[in-house]
């Protein structure tokens, strides 16, 4: 029995929650007259995690979990459902005439649906039986399973994919989504759903769990599991009478930072102008925080700054990292005076400012560094 949670890989509360004997197999696994003799009852154990709150069964997954098999075809209210669903879907999120991918598609019911609601829709399922159902019916779907990050979707990179009441059933739910993750472009945007436990856990339906559904998401956790695999979830809602979570996600971009190494340049630039003006070690620095330590660290400041003051006792005494420059205590501004001061203190900086022009008058010069570039006082 798995003792370890799914998803974050946490040790289990040593205790489950709830113990369910003589549970049925798996949903899907309908005795014959032939096989009734042999079929037999399991005991099922939900189980928690600490540390991402995650409701689980820890028994292992049922014989044919890479399959999706539905039968809400037979619903003409699901259907209507799924069609509005699908329809507004693609349109807020401009997907008509774009790819699709449906992970685990069945027999292509909802596959089908997104094909009329204007979607270029592909899919991918485990069943051969299922696929060449698919196939007949003029479908665009593929024999696979996503079950490792680097897997190489047939047709891609998508613009979407879709993922319906699937994901439950997975025994390493982070590698298919990772999965599917690394199969996206980059503005891909995507429908992910599961059974509702908020909903379950508000009217005591016991008899939701089964062997087939190894995972019980409610909105929180199911958001937590979508944010650590690549995803940026855009909105989280309960649907179909409040039985499915509904997750419209969008897939994580990476930031740009081009913009720091700009303004690192600008910075720098300033303050050796600034530094230019006056003689050789004539020139310090207020504040040992991290901020002023990272600039200090930049081209050329390490030679040209005589001190660096700051009001706390531990850093006095020492040296910058990395620049070696002598930190020093405000006294010292007195004994050892300098022409002027570059105030880096971040919030404190107008504090420090305001300190330097009432106790230290000879210091004829002084500028803070801010936001927004230096700034002379």
């Amino acid at each position: 029995m798995n003792k370890i949670c799914i998803v974050c890989n946490y040790n289990l509360y040593d205790m489950p929650l709830l113990v369910l004997e003589n549970m049925p197999y798996g949903a899907q696994n309908l005795p014959t007259t032939q096989t009734l003799s042999a079929d037999k009852g399991i005991e099922i154990e939900v189980r928690q995690c600490p540390m991402c709150g995650l409701i689980q069964l820890n028994n292992a997954p049922v014989s044919y979990y890479k399959q999706v098999i539905r039968a809400t075809s037979i619903s003409k209210e699901m259907r209507k459902f799924r069609q509005s669903e699908f329809k507004n879907f693609l349109h807020q999120h401009s997907l008509l005439g774009k790819k699709l991918v449906e992970i685990g598609c069945g027999c292509g019911d909802y596959l089908s649906i997104l094909s009329e609601a204007g979607a270029k829709a592909y899919g991918i399922e485990d069943s051969k039986n299922s696929v060449q159902s698919c196939i007949k019916k003029g479908l665009m779907v593929s024999q696979g399973f996503i079950d490792d990050p680097d897997y190489e979707l047939l047709n891609g990179p998508f613009d979407a994919f879709c993922i319906m009441s699937f994901l439950e059933h997975l025994p390493n739910p982070n590698a298919t989504l990772q999965g599917i993750c690394n199969n996206l472009t980059e503005d891909a945007v995507g429908l992910v759903e599961v059974p509702n436990f908020d909903m379950i856990l508000r009217s005591n339906l016991f008899s939701e769990f089964v062997s087939d559904h190894l995972l019980y998401f409610t909105r929180e956790t199911l958001i937590q599991t979508l944010s650590r695999n690549g995803f940026e979830v855009i909105n989280c809602c309960s649907i179909w009478h409040d039985y499915i979570l509904s997750a419209t996600v969008r897939k994580r971009k990476s930031n740009c930072l081009a913009e720091f190494s700009s303004l690192q340049n600008r910075i720098c630039k300033k303050l050796h102008e600034y530094i230019d003006r006056f003689p050789p070690g004539r020139v310090a620095v207020w504040g040992a925080g991290h901020q002023a330590l990272t600039i200090l660290a930049l081209p050329g400041l390490k030679d040209r700054v005589r001190y660096v003051v700051d009001s706390a006792e531990f850093k006095q005494g020492r040296f910058t990292p990395s620049t070696h420059i002598p930190i020093v205590a405000p006294e010292t501004l007195r004994e050892n005076s300098v022409d002027a001061i570059i105030v880096m203190s971040a919030a404190y900086s107008n504090e420090v400012a305001s300190i330097v022009q009432s106790d230290y008058s000879n210091i004829r010069y002084l500028a803070v560094l801010g936001d927004t570039g230096l700034r002379e006082l």
